[in-house]
């Protein structure tokens, strides 16, 4: 069943508690907040930061598709999480997760392909070279960031499953390991979550599979050890911590779909001009940022519009 917290208040109208906790600094001076919210990507992952050495990725190639916005610190991508699977408190998953086990882990590849497999994660890994893509991802719930999210394209690994004809979707399960995740001992969603994509879609340059994040590893509350991104899409749409990929003739019975499809479509295309039928989708919040920006459609990847030539985009929501 799908269960609602009592006061019902949308995320898009919380402050976020690290920007709440700064307030006297903001309202001192804008400069200054100004200042700390442009922490730019070499201050975060620079040669000399010894944090995170042990993950760190090598022979991470930048990308065209990269937005030029600011990227938003490190510290408020990993401490401020959707991730149902460990609480739907937002700020209890990074320290929920820190010992959340990634490795051995396998992904298995099946239905409608000619190349059926089990293949190990650092296998899939190693099938491309790494790309950094600065992209803009934005919540349902109405706050949004820049990441410089680590992978490559999904087509790569779709291509090397070779699908059948008969491929017209693609559906990404997620695990289900209750003894390490303790949201799932509980029935806020169905488990194990799953999500799907239309396979031009998923095979579309933009659809990223992703490893890791600020040339680094993907921490475990970010979705570790492997997941996608759509960055077009309301982030419920990129699957975490995935274990199987399965290629399908009809539509997925995707997670949030099933439990509340009045509220969240199959599709979820970033669309300022469909309302959340408890809030609204103009505008978004940046995390770190005080005041907020207009949602621009499709998240601003115009690039993606053809895919959608002819459909009525708010019934198919």
């Amino acid at each position: 069943m799908f269960i609602k917290k009592p006061a019902d208040i949308p995320s898009s109208e919380i402050t976020p508690k690290s920007l709440y906790l700064n307030r006297r600094k903001f309202l001192a001076g804008a400069a200054g907040a100004a200042a700390m919210a442009g922490v730019s990507l070499r201050e975060l992952v620079s040669p000399s930061t010894t944090v995170h050495a042990d993950n760190k990725i090598d022979g991470i190639k930048k990308s065209s598709f990269s937005t030029n916005e600011t990227i938003t610190p490190y510290k408020d991508v990993t401490n401020y999480n959707n991730y149902y699977e460990f609480s739907t408190d937002k700020y209890e998953p990074a320290g929920l997760a820190k010992n959340f086990k990634t490795r051995p882990w396998t992904v298995t590849i099946d239905g409608a392909v000619e190349k059926k497999q089990v293949l190990d994660v650092d296998t899939i890994i190693k099938m491309a070279a790494p790309e950094e893509r600065i992209y803009r991802h934005r919540c349902v719930e109405g706050w949004s960031i820049v990441v410089p999210w680590v992978g490559f394209s999904l087509s790569e690994l779709i291509n090397k499953a070779k699908p059948t004809s008969k491929a017209k979707f693609v559906e990404f399960t997620t695990i289900e390991d209750p003894k390490q995740m303790p949201g799932q001992r509980g029935h806020v969603l169905d488990w194990p979550y799953v999500e799907g994509l239309r396979m031009d879609e998923a095979v579309h340059p933009l659809a990223l599979l992703c490893f890791g994040m600020y040339g680094e590893a993907l921490p475990n509350q970010d979705g570790a050890p492997l997941r996608v991104v759509v960055p077009w899409k309301y982030g419920f749409k990129s699957g975490k911590a995935i274990v199987r990929i399965r290629f399908t003739e009809r539509q997925p019975q995707t997670t949030w779909a099933e439990m509340a499809p009045r509220e969240y479509g199959f599709y979820a295309n970033v669309n300022p001009n469909v309302d959340h039928p408890r809030w609204s989708q103009a505008k978004e919040r940046r995390l770190g940022e005080f005041l907020k920006r207009p949602t621009l459609m499709f998240n601003g990847y115009d690039q993606v519009a053809s895919l959608y030539t002819g459909m009525d985009l708010k019934k198919n929501f």
